[in-house]
């Protein structure tokens, strides 16, 4: 086994991990991986899944730093990337990265807005006329959830004031050129203050979102969620991520991943390669989940149809209504100038994916 490299276009360096196979050489090209840690990440990371050709050195790396290192620096050749800044940076012009339709997380992020019990705000439309926190005004999670509160609560983002957490020289929008859509106001909270610190204070009412990890850019420390004087905006938040799932059908998603472009076009093979790692390794946790969950289907817990069809699956097709909204939400927000195509987005051979 050998290592071998050479120059791709812009200087760039690949490297090959070569090995001799009954007189024949076999070459993986070697790609580093940003992404965080979790169950449909974990086979990759543990090595049970291998992309066919390429040789993955994978770094765990929180969303919040890694999107801003990859928006900034370009780190990593493959990475989890935030698909609200990624529109955005396509929109402005910056084509480094080529969206790949890899989705290893998904959540109800409205559920998770936190308020001050003496803020007056009973249910999400007494937000009107609120401080707001949100640690990046860009994020995925804080556009589903001002998208949710405009077309489900009657509450615009125009009718808040936020408070942004990062600033620009550590944030996404530091690195696509963000500033306030028009009609909205965003502050910048100072250094020596947080989301955690401007809540307990008094000079935030609620928070889109709250973050607490020691990653590069994140602040806040401060234990919110069990606070005598910090509750959920909903009476039960479990409650509302199931009236809004029937509703709709969407089950939102924040991250996909991308490929810097340079290595999509010099390799185009790798793009369905990556795909099938990462449908295999969502397969594996699938099955072990279903394990888990087969003591709860014999004793009548859970009902077989209930966990028929997994909700966490990769692909354009069985995500396609999630991520026009989220489009929409950009555009409708003033994030994007027009609305974004997602055969822009993704890499064309996945978009039968």
């Amino acid at each position: 086994m050998a290592l071998q490299c050479r120059q791709v276009g812009s200087g760039r360096t690949i490297y090959f991990r070569t090995v001799i196979l009954n007189g024949g050489n076999v070459m993986d090209i070697q790609l580093s991986l940003g992404m965080a840690s979790n169950p449909r990440t974990w086979p990759i990371f543990d090595g049970r899944v291998k992309a066919d050709g390429i040789n993955l050195v994978p770094s765990p790396v929180h969303a919040s730093e890694l999107f801003w290192r990859q928006l900034k620096f370009g780190d990593f050749d493959v990475s989890e990337m935030s698909f609200s800044s990624l529109i955005m940076a396509q929109a402005a012009g910056d084509n480094r990265w080529v969206g790949l339709p890899i989705f290893t997380t998904r959540r109800f992020f409205h559920t998770g807005m936190l308020i001050r019990k003496d803020a007056g705000i009973k249910d999400p439309s007494d937000l009107k006329g609120k401080r707001v926190g949100v640690p990046e005004y860009q994020q995925t999670a804080a556009l589903w959830t001002r998208g949710i509160l405009q077309h489900e609560f009657g509450v615009e983002p125009k009718d808040m004031e936020f408070f942004m957490e990062r600033v620009p020289e550590q944030s996404h929008g530091g690195s696509t050129g963000f500033k306030p859509p028009e009609g909205v106001t965003v502050n910048q909270i100072p250094l020596e203050k947080n989301i955690g610190t401007m809540m307990l204070s008094g000079e935030l009412d609620a928070t889109l979102l709250y973050i607490v990890d020691p990653n590069l850019i994140d602040r806040s420390t401060a234990d919110l969620w069990n606070h005598p004087d910090i509750s959920s905006i909903f009476p039960d938040n479990r409650a509302e991520g199931i009236r809004y799932y029937e509703k709709t059908g969407i089950y939102p998603i924040n991250h996909g991943m991308v490929i810097k472009r340079e290595i999509a076009e010099e390799h185009p093979w790798v793009i369905l390669n990556l795909m099938k790692a990462f449908n295999k390794a969502n397969d594996i946790i699938n099955r072990e989940r279903m394990e888990h969950v087969d003591y709860y289907v014999e004793t009548g817990l859970i009902t077989p149809d209930a966990i028929r069809t997994p909700l966490v699956q990769h692909g354009i097709r069985a995500n396609k209504l999630v991520l026009e909204t989220a489009a929409q939400y950009s555009f409708e927000q003033g994030l994007t100038p027009k609305l974004a195509k997602l055969e822009e987005v993704f890499a064309k051979n996945t978009m039968d994916q």
